[in-house]
């Protein structure tokens, strides 16, 4: 995205020069047949449609009170499932290349476990070997309890025994294939941690992975504890992850609150609040974010989209359209912003038609209206 940006702003800028042909009055001139005066940025429809430019009217809206913070995006729990060895054996991965990202189908076999040279024997031969003898004594069992011969007491332990045994047997069996046994995923998503390696061996119970469906995720709002009061008033939440520029709102996202502290963590003076969303995009669990914490609505404001604004050491500057091709740079005082939008206090009146995309090109236009007068050749 940001090399398809830089090369429409290395043609824009060469379309700019190409209009360098012209000479340039600061105060007064005319361009491409249009009178100009001072502090007008002549911006032609073509250069307007090649940048993708876009504007909106302004006009007074609602907008929230915000709380900038930072945190953290976060599994849902629940959502992802830890896969255990279900014998012992050497491991064995049942794709060469499956590793953290694979994605996985439920009952898909992740690993196999090998005990053709273990020492002690096939765990799974061996649970055969035990299935099939408590079974004889439980059949004989059987035949005795009903002639009185061996009590009811002694009966339930065999019976206990046997039914013991069985779902050891079975449980392995199930799972069994030439190889050995295989241990399979619990549900369909990705692999979020391999825990063991190829060729490893394993006892029983030990962890070898850690499944996750990624379609629920939580997002943890870490908030300063003089907000505290404030907390009661939130409702939802817009954030940006620190690996991409993309603000996501939860409105969009079936996002919901789910709680927040009543008091901060321990040795933290942070109050954990708590959003669960669907993951309707490509959001990555375990990253940071910037989080901007939604509140009730304040009265009407102009609000103008981030993507409106341009800072220049340390004031920010619009470019609002005096006529189909003439813009006019004006500087403006800001608010709060929930990531998507922001507030602006002073600059702008209602009804003022302001570009909302393409500024930065607007920009680039102005300042080539300071080059020095030359003419190029042809």
């Amino acid at each position: 995205m940001k090399g398809l940006m830089k090369l429409t702003m290395v043609a824009f800028v060469a379309t700019l020069s190409v209009s360098c042909g012209h000479k340039h009055d600061e105060a007064a001139g005319e361009e491409n047949g249009v009178k100009k005066h001072e502090g007008e940025i002549y911006f032609s429809k073509m250069q307007a449609k090649e940048a993708g430019l876009q504007t909106e009217r302004v006009v007074l809206r609602p907008f929230s009170a915000v709380i900038p913070v930072s945190g953290r995006i976060q599994a849902l729990p629940g959502d992802e499932q830890t896969v255990v060895a279900t014998s012992d054996g050497v491991a064995y991965f049942a794709k060469p290349s499956m590793g953290e990202g694979t994605a996985v189908r439920k009952g898909e076999t992740l690993v196999t476990l090998s005990a053709h040279a273990l020492k002690d024997g096939d765990p799974v031969m061996k649970a055969k070997v035990a299935y099939d003898a408590v079974e004889a004594e439980y059949r004989r069992a059987e035949k005795l309890v009903a002639d009185r011969i061996v009590s009811e007491k002694t009966f339930e332990e065999v019976r206990m025994r046997y039914e013991t045994a069985k779902a050891a047997y079975e449980g392995l069996s199930g799972k069994l294939n030439p190889a050995g046994v295989s241990v399979t995923s619990p549900i369909t998503g990705y692999i979020k941690r391999c825990l063991v390696n190829n060729g490893e061996y394993l006892t029983t119970g030990q962890p070898v992975a850690v499944v996750a469906r990624n379609r629920h995720l939580q997002l943890r709002a870490d908030v300063p504890e003089n907000y505290f009061g404030q907390l009661k008033n939130i409702r939802s939440a817009n954030f940006r992850p620190a690996y991409c520029d993309t603000v996501y709102s939860l409105a969009q996202m079936n996002g919901k609150l789910l709680s927040y502290g009543k008091a901060t963590d321990s040795g933290s003076p942070y109050i954990p609040v708590l959003f669960e969303f669907d993951n309707v995009g490509d959001v990555l669990p375990g990253a940071f974010a910037d989080i901007y914490l939604v509140a009730d609505s304040k009265q009407p404001v102009i609000t103008l989209p981030v993507s409106a604004l341009t800072e220049e050491q340390g004031m920010y500057f619009v470019y609002v359209q005096e006529a189909d091709e003439v813009f006019r740079k004006q500087e403006v005082v800001v608010g709060q912003s929930d990531g998507l939008r922001t507030e602006i206090r002073k600059g702008l009146t209602a009804g003022d038609v302001v570009v909302t995309e393409g500024a930065y090109l607007v920009r680039l236009a102005s300042m080539s209206r300071a080059i020095p007068e030359h003419t190029h050749n042809h």
